[in-house]
């Protein structure tokens, strides 16, 4: 049976249950736990997604098992599937909520050849030429695993690729030089473009300066393509159990001991992929390993032919602009007609999230790039945490040799190609297919994620309770330079 068919397959499941109430204003730094059973977020993705696929419902009594994953996201179900498509293991999948409720039915879908948050002239002067080509090679196969599985799966993909935007003048020079070393370095097709080429082949931002086209992008609905993971991974005989938080965690005798509200699961090996909803709770060997960071989006009614005209709006490519801060933008396709999603960085902490003045940043944000969709009335809005590592680069990892643990976390927003990847290779590692490779030689596959590191000083745990007083006076430098300097 192809892997398609294996996607539409339908499987015995539990019936609906009601959800617990949604709490908006969940915050990982603060909050032990991710709830249990919490509705979804009122995101575009949730409301057009059609029905979830199914689950073997709540953790019922204890249990025995091989591989338990922690979360049902991207990584955690491209995890389950690789382990039972590539190497025979049969996983079992927890998930405190419901099926992807975390960052893949809330981020922005924009699949990049990229993972983490350093462009590859950062990855140069951060590891040297050499280690910098091999890394690049690792993550084109990655993307190139998240090509093969939007083909296997209905998720709305437009490809394209990504258009970079200079939002100022003195931005365009950054474009020029981080195309120059994509295409003669890298051998990319990278090319700049200018404001009339950008507003003849795709849109009129009114505050673009010039673009950077990428060839390598997919822009996907990121709900149905995590839908699709685990309907292929529940036709290989993959549990997925939801409304089931790990709330306890501890091992006996190399046995993972997962305390669940209906059962301890015990589990002889573990992969954590819980992204930016890792709570400081789960285990010691993430504590203070992840800054999360709230993002939010937003989606407008159906635009009319004329409005999507006066927008300027030509192609489905996706956006980012160069703002640290930055926006990320694209006209999607929807069965009552194209919309315009746009999202950036948010509230500090869960407290503020639910403040409108995080929402009129987007609004604010679209009318001045799109002038005439400045009074189009927004249909969905939400927000969700973003898993940042410490050094901006992900890590896919088993911390501790002694521990069988693993987990794939520090996407730093460009997870939504290279999860997939992530899952991959995070399955021959639980499968102990990772010796001797030389791939896993890599500064993401080699070192655990890194402690805050403050000022310069040696990177320490002692330093993490303040990261949010950091965090606030860095988005005020960030918007002086972004706007201001």
């Amino acid at each position: 049976m192809s892997a398609a068919a294996l996607s539409r397959t339908s499987l015995p499941s539990v019936g609906p249950r009601p959800a617990a109430t949604y709490d908006p204003r969940h915050d990982p730094l603060v909050t032990p736990h991710p709830g249990q059973g919490q509705a979804y977020a009122p995101t575009w993705w949730v409301a057009s997604a059609g029905d979830p696929p199914g689950d073997d419902g709540p953790v019922q009594a204890d249990m025995d098992v091989d591989v338990a994953v922690i979360g049902s996201g991207a990584t955690g179900m491209a995890t389950a599937l690789f382990l039972a498509r590539e190497h025979g293991i049969r996983a079992v999948v927890l998930e405190a909520n419901q099926v992807a409720w975390g960052c893949s039915s809330r981020s922005g879908g924009q699949g990049q050849n990229a993972s983490g948050r350093l462009k590859r002239s950062q990855w140069i002067a951060r590891w040297g030429l050499e280690t910098a080509r091999r890394l690049d090679a690792e993550i084109r196969t990655g993307f190139e695993t998240f090509a093969e599985l939007t083909r296997e799966i209905d998720c709305d993909a437009t490809g394209g690729g990504h258009l970079y935007v200079a939002h100022r003048p003195k931005m365009v020079p950054v474009l020029v030089c981080e195309a120059a070393v994509m295409r003669e370095v890298f051998g990319y097709d990278t090319r700049m473009l200018t404001p009339e080429q950008l507003r003849q082949e795709h849109c009129h931002d009114h505050e673009a300066a010039g673009a950077m086209h990428e060839p390598h992008g997919i822009g996907i609905h990121p709900l149905k393509f995590t839908y699709g993971l685990v309907r292929q991974a529940r036709a290989l005989g993959v549990k997925l159990h939801t409304a089931s938080p790990v709330q306890g965690w501890h091992t006996q005798a190399g046995v993972h001991h997962l305390r669940i509200p209906g059962g301890v699961v015990r589990a002889r090996r573990v992969a954590v992929c819980t992204g930016g909803y890792t709570g400081q709770r789960l285990t010691p060997a993430l504590k203070n390993r992840l800054m999360p960071i709230l993002s939010n989006s937003m989606v407008t009614r159906p635009l009319t032919e004329a409005e999507v005209a006066a927008a300027g709006l030509r192609s489905h490519v996706f956006l980012t602009d160069t703002r640290t801060l930055r926006f990320y933008y694209r006209l999607l396709k929807s069965p009552q007609g194209p919309r315009m999603q746009i999202g950036s960085r948010s509230a500090v902490t869960g407290a503020d999230a639910t403040d409108p003045r995080h929402l009129k940043l987007l609004t604010d944000g679209l009318a001045r790039k799109f002038p005439a969709l400045a009074n189009v009335p927004i249909e969905h809005s939400w927000w969700g945490w973003v898993d940042v590592s410490h050094d901006m680069m992900p890590r896919i990892v088993q911390p501790d040799a002694g521990q069988t643990v693993w987990y794939a976390l520090g996407y730093g927003g460009n997870g939504v190609a290279f999860s997939t990847h992530a899952g991959r290779r995070l399955a021959e590692r639980v499968a102990g297919r990772d010796g001797g490779r030389a791939v896993f030689e890599l500064p993401i596959y080699r070192s655990a994620l890194p402690f805050p590191n403050v000022m310069g000083l040696v990177e320490s745990q002692a330093f993490a309770p303040f990261r949010r007083l950091g965090q606030r006076a860095l988005y005020h430098w960030y918007w002086l330079r972004d706007e201001v300097i």
